[in-house]
This record gives structure tokens, C-alpha cells and sequence, in this order.
């Protein structure tokens, strides 16, 4: 048989406390502290503890080079080959062998497949965990976290502060000033086909596109891309449109079109409210956008590149500008979250972590009269005011 390490891993020394009732009685504090290794590979499900003798067994391994084994195989290495830190030319001696193998194709620096891998959320909800901490306000926040840094910083000066112009406001400074983050949608309001059709038009449609030979072809769009690749898909949920159908969809950017993807087991705001870890105000709102970046686009490029995964959170950063914009055209209500539960979403979707995998969740559509959720805008406040 023939093994090999796995393409990346990481370890990482972890230290809990458990409670010990010996130690109370003994006149101690009742606490344990208790430290161990964690091995954390991007191609696996979730991380796994290793003792220190399989962690150097693990680093005898060449990620790149097979080595033959003689005889049956130590028990620090048969259970590095159970957990998929090892893997094997054998296939029922190493079920993590195509996992492995898959995340190679995909050319990720490991860092930042190790963060797309373990930042993702699994069925949490957040609201409730803000709730159960008193952080959903200010002076809940004040008391679990302190106060907070100074909104702005102040640097020691080498001279008088260089005051600039102000100058009259255009039509393009006074549509900035309107952009603000909605919380309250009218659930009451379809949002008309006409204004669904222009956001997706502005912000994800393809303006023109140049084919340069052997499949390579580039796309022009309203918004800027690492390496003109454009490898931000959308996806959506729509749930009160005039004239589309409630559901999940792709767009496709070339035909302007939805594409109708399966039906999702839940209800559609249920749906959305457990993606969306339990921001019902995000929920409401009758279209729900999906950035998720095609991983295989980028690292065509990019291969193993330390910039690459920045340059995909770039691009969705400047989606969601040019979604914020439009919305604020054309007088409707936009967000952007990413405190999303990535696993129930990769799950909806039919999407692959290290493919595919979401990293954000916006939204559009009329803003409620009445102002349920606070907003955070001072500007907005002011105005209502």
C-alpha cells in the first residue's frame, strides 16, 4: 500500500476547561484546564483531535510523493487514514482519498481555504444568541464588550490638518446620501417586474463580453473583478414578484434570464430566515440575492495564489455597492449580510463549499412605512425626522 499525507493541513494546540468536583473539595477552584491538538484540513467536513504521536506521524508524509508501505500499518497511521489526514492508493484503506484529491484540482491557497472551509455558519441563529447576551442593543453591547473603539481615528499630527474644498452637490452626491441599509420591507408590496428586471440588468448582467479563442472569454459588466473574470454568481430567492414565480433561480448573466432551480423543502421565508441565522427584518424582503463565488473561475487564473480568495471578497463587496446604488435609483430598500448559515444554504442551492460556496446574502424591495426594525442611518434619521 502506498500513502500519502493530504494536500494542507493545520494544527492547532487547544486548551478547555472542564469542571472537576475533586478539585473543588480539594480547596481548588474546580476547574480543569485541559490541552490537546486539533487538525484542521480544508477537504474534510469538520476538524478532528489528534494526539502528538499522530500529528508526527502525519508530518512524516510528503503531500506530493507516495510512499510505500511494508507490512501492516502502525496505529497512529491507520487512524490518520480513517480521519483523512492520510490517504491512500487503496481505496477502502482511505475514503477521504477523492475529497483530497478534489480539493487539488481546485488550486486554493491554503489559508484561505481554510477560512472559506471553517468561518461557515451550520443552523445558527444569531438573533437569538444576541438576545440571550443582551448585545442586541447598545447598552447591552456597552456591558458584555465595553466601550468601543473612537468612530474615527486621530493620528499625531507633523502639522497643520490640510482642510479641503466643499463644493454644491451633484445628482450623483445627493443619491449616495439617500444609500442606507434597510431593515423594514413592506411584505405587503410585490416589487413590479420592471424594477426587478433593471437591478439584475445593472448590477449582474453581462454589458458585453469578447471571446478570445481556445474558451477563453471575458465579460464586461457595471462593476469592477479581480482579473476581469467575473466569477460572482447569483443566486436568488424570489418571493413577491409581479409576474416570476415564487422560488429559488439562477441568473444567467448573457440571456438576462432566470433560471428555475428546485424547489426548496421549507416554506420560502422559512427558508430565507434560517439562511439569513434568524434576521426576520432581512427576510421580509421580496428578493433575495446570493453572491457566490465560482472558486474554478478565479484560480484558472490565480492558481494557489495568496490574493486570490481577497480578490473574491472584493468583487462581492463590489456587487452589493452597485445593488445599494441601484436600489437607492430607484427608490427602493437594499442589504447586505454576511452572517448567513452557509451550510443550509451550499444545501439549498446545491452548492460546494470549496467550489462554490457563499459568502454573502443582499436583498431588495420596497421599504415599509413604518419603521418596525431600527436603522441604523443617521442621515435617513434625520430626513424621517
Amino acid at each position: 500500500m502506498k500513502v500519502r499525507r493530504c494536500m494542507s493541513v493545520f494544527f492547532e494546540m487547544r486548551e478547555r476547561n472542564r469542571f472537576d468536583l475533586g478539585s473543588l473539595l480539594a480547596g481548588g477552584n474546580g476547574l480543569i484546564s485541559e490541552r490537546g491538538w486539533v487538525a484542521l484540513a480544508p477537504h474534510l467536513e469538520g476538524e478532528c483531535q489528534v494526539c502528538e504521536a499522530e500529528m508526527l506521524a502525519c508530518g512524516s508524509f510528503s503531500p506530493e510523493h507516495w510512499t510505500t508501505l511494508e507490512g501492516e500499518p502502525t496505529a497512529e497511521i491507520t487512524r490518520l487514514l480513517e480521519v483523512g489526514l492520510l490517504v491512500a492508493d487503496v481505496a477502502e484503506r482511505s475514503p477521504s482519498r477523492d475529497a483530497d484529491d478534489h480539493y487539488r484540482s481546485l488550486h486554493w491557497w491554503p489559508l484561505a481555504a481554510l477560512m472559506q472551509r471553517f468561518t461557515r455558519w451550520d443552523a445558527v441563529d444569531s438573533v437569538g444568541s444576541m438576545q440571550r447576551l443582551g448585545t442586541n442593543t447598545v447598552a447591552g453591547l456597552i456591558k458584555h464588550c465595553g466601550p468601543p473603539p473612537p468612530a474615527t481615528l486621530d493620528r499625531v499630527a507633523m502639522g497643520p490638518d490640510v482642510r479641503l474644498e466643499q463644493y454644491p452637490h451633484r445628482d450623483l452626491d445627493v443619491l449616495f446620501a439617500r444609500r442606507f441599509t434597510c431593515r423594514n420591507f413592506d411584505t405587503g408590496r410585490a416589487l413590479e417586474r420592471e424594477y426587478f428586471s433593471r437591478m439584475l440588468e445593472r448590477v449582474f448582467a453581462a454589458q458585453g463580453r469578447v471571446e478570445q479563442g481556445d474558451g477563453v472569454e471575458f465579460l464586461k459588466k457595471h462593476t469592477p473583478s479581480g482579473g476581469s473574470l467575473h466569477a460572482t454568481e447569483c443566486y436568488l430567492i424570489v418571493q413577491h414578484v409581479e409576474g416570476i414565480e415564487p422560488g429559488l433561480y439562477h441568473y444567467r448573466p448573457l440571456e438576462h434570464a432566470l433560471r428555475p432551480l428546485p424547489a426548496p423543502q421549507a416554506p420560502l421565508r422559512d427558508l430565507a430566515c434560517t439562511l439569513l441565522a434568524g434576521q426576520h427584518w432581512f427576510a421580509r424582503a421580496p428578493v433575495l440575492v446570493i453572491y457566490a463565488p465560482r472558486v474554478a473561475r478565479s484560480h484558472w487564473k490565480y492558481r494557489s495564489h495568496p490574493k486570490a480568495y481577497r480578490a473574491l471578497l472584493l468583487d462581492v463587496g463590489h456587487l452589493s455597492q452597485t445593488l445599494y446604488v441601484s436600489a437607492t435609483d430607484l427608490g427602493l430598500g437594499a442589504f447586505v449580510t454576511s452572517a448567513i448559515n452557509e451550510a443550509q444554504l451550499e444545501q439549498a442551492f446545491g452548492l460546494s463549499v470549496l467550489e462554490q460556496g457563499a459568502v454573502a446574502i443582499g436583498g431588495f424591495g420596497w421599504r415599509s412605512a413604518e419603521q418596525e426594525i431600527a436603522e441604523l442611518d443617521p442621515v435617513t434619521v434625520c430626513r424621517r425626522g
